[in-house]
């Protein structure tokens, strides 16, 4: 049966393959379709893209370039994916992952009628995502029988930025890519250093960075043969294409990378790229070992299913936090349904997390990023491998193929927003064609959700004021779309700092990733 539609599958590409062009007339009524369907989203996006690729030109300038690019899209490149692209039928804004059935779903109200809200908690933890649920699993898993925590959720897990990603644990962001965001945000705020050292400043935080976020994928790891934790999860790498004008770039990264021992960035040629992903290049690609695919909204459900073994850990969903309001012992946390006591408070609540903190508004911004997936796609399409282009990414997982790409900032009070841009998902969906010629894919998903983004694209994890030891405010965030690459380090270090623990690693100094380094850099205590 399996061979019967393969070759079924591969004669349908033969198809596409063979044809030349796409007609005139099809071409002026995707134009015409195409600007009907513009909304909001799509000229934040563009301005968001003129920024990154043009951001060094004058005004003028970079809207003559975007124009001719925008042009060359909607005439050229975007046609050429009418023919690979089906979307005729039903496409859901659910996203592919939160399809199976959530087994936290209104928990506990959904199972127990007599359910009732805490009044006390030693810690609540606002947020049921990758963050939240690790930091419940580090509870049940270190803290004593009598300390309790609460964690609290104002959808279902996992139904966040978790359960929206395109299905990778990531190194997070590789080591030249972090130097150079510190680096600019240190030139603002370390004008009392010549560039020397401000520059020697960037790459000390790059290394760090990179040596949590390897020992965080080797923890995720543990945990999943550990537990047997069933999320899909295989670790085959990451290949990144890049194009000739980035060549140098990469090379670069690399060099500095393997200097400073953070050797997960590496170059492979094209014909090994197409040997493990299916894709089609000319030139060499990056290439991240140690990242692996998995299913994200299982890991979660995963995590909360051990963390909720133990008698010391309570998980409320549909419970909106309004408000967290300091006392002399602690922390009241006001939510839709009543509030509690608490001695620690810890947000894991990403980009959502200006909503209820108000001090973080520019210190953590949120970012609209967006994916689709469907039945079919590339032939040569290898799975469980992370794949991407300058401007997009896929992979395969089973029969569905998921791509996506990058988006915009979005107003605080829009965190979470599910507004997707059908241009985004045809643009991602002609770029995939690049590399992996033509080929015939059924939309059936399309979502959209919003991470979190700090201005020098590096995480903040720490105490944000108490003392720490009696009470305090704790926070992991500003991931920058690498979540799976800090949050179960991030929240383990946090749940050890709160319990008092010190014999395990502790991976995230505050001198390199305390929130003061964003909300008071002048008595920041810098490294």
């Amino acid at each position: 049966m399996e061979t019967v539609s393969g070759d079924r599958d591969r004669r349908e590409v033969d198809r596409y393959l063979s044809e030349q062009s796409v007609s005139l007339l099809s071409r002026v009524a995707f134009v015409i379709e195409l600007l009907i369907g513009l909304r909001k989203q799509d000229f934040q996006a563009a301005g968001h893209f003129m920024k990154l690729k043009w951001g060094e030109d004058p005004w003028p300038l970079r809207w003559l370039k975007f124009s001719g690019w925008a042009l060359f899209q909607a005439w050229i490149n975007l046609p050429r994916a009418l023919h690979c692209l089906d979307i005729s039928g039903r496409v859901s804004r659910t996203p592919m992952w939160l399809e199976d059935e959530n087994p936290f779903e209104e928990h506990p109200w959904a199972g127990d009628e007599s359910a009732t809200f805490p009044d006390s908690a030693d810690v609540v933890v606002i947020g049921a995502g990758f963050t939240g649920s690790a930091a419940a699993y580090h509870w049940a898993r270190r803290a004593p029988a009598d300390r309790r925590l609460v964690l609290l959720e104002m959808d279902d897990p996992a139904c966040g930025a978790s359960g929206r990603n395109e299905g990778l644990v990531v190194m997070g962001r590789y080591f030249k890519m972090v130097r150079d965001s510190i680096g600019k945000y240190l030139y603002e705020v370390r004008s009392d250093l010549d560039k020397p050292a401000r520059k020697k400043l960037a790459s000390r935080f790059a290394q760090v960075y990179c040596q949590a976020a390897y020992q965080n994928a080797d923890l995720i790891e543990q945990a999943i043969e550990v537990h047997g934790f069933r999320c899909d999860y295989k670790r085959a790498g990451w290949v990144q294409a890049r194009t000739e004008e980035e060549q140098k770039s990469l090379r670069l990264s690399v060099r500095l990378a393997e200097q400073s021992g953070c050797d997960d960035w590496t170059l492979i040629e094209a014909a090994e790229a197409r040997k493990l992903s299916g894709i089609r290049v000319s030139l060499p690609a990056g290439f991240s070992k140690q990242a692996a695919s998995w299913h994200p909204a299982k890991w979660v459900w995963c995590l909360l299913r051990e963390a909720l073994k133990a008698e010391q850990v309570e998980l409320y969903t549909r419970t909106r936090v309004e408000r967290v309001v300091a006392t002399a012992d602690g922390y009241v946390v006001e939510t839709s349904r009543g509030s509690l006591a608490c001695r620690h408070v810890f947000y894991a609540t990403e980009s959502y997390t200006p909503m209820i903190e108000a001090a973080f508004h520019d210190a953590i911004v949120p970012v609209q990023e967006q994916a689709a997936s469907g039945e079919g796609g590339p032939v040569s399409m290898m799975p469980h491998i992370g794949i991407s282009g300058s401007w997009y990414f896929a992979g395969r997982y089973g029969h569905e193929v998921l791509w996506g790409s990058g988006g915009s900032r979005v107003p605080d009070a829009q965190a979470g927003r599910n507004k997707p841009s059908r241009f985004l998902t045809r643009f991602a969906a002609a770029e995939m064609r690049k590399h992996f010629g033509p080929y015939n894919l059924d939309l059936d998903n399309e979502w959209s959700g919003t991470v979190g983004y700090t201005p020098d694209e590096y995480p903040i994890v720490g105490l944000i004021d108490g003392p720490g030891d009696s009470k305090g405010r704790w926070i992991v965030a500003g991931m920058c779309g690498s979540g799976s690459g800090v949050s179960f380090n991030g929240a383990r270090c946090i749940m050890n700092r709160i319990l008092g623990i010190d014999d395990e690693p502790d991976d995230y100094p505050a001198e390199f990733f305390a929130p003061s380094r964003l909300l008071d850099p002048e008595n920041h205590n810098w490294p």
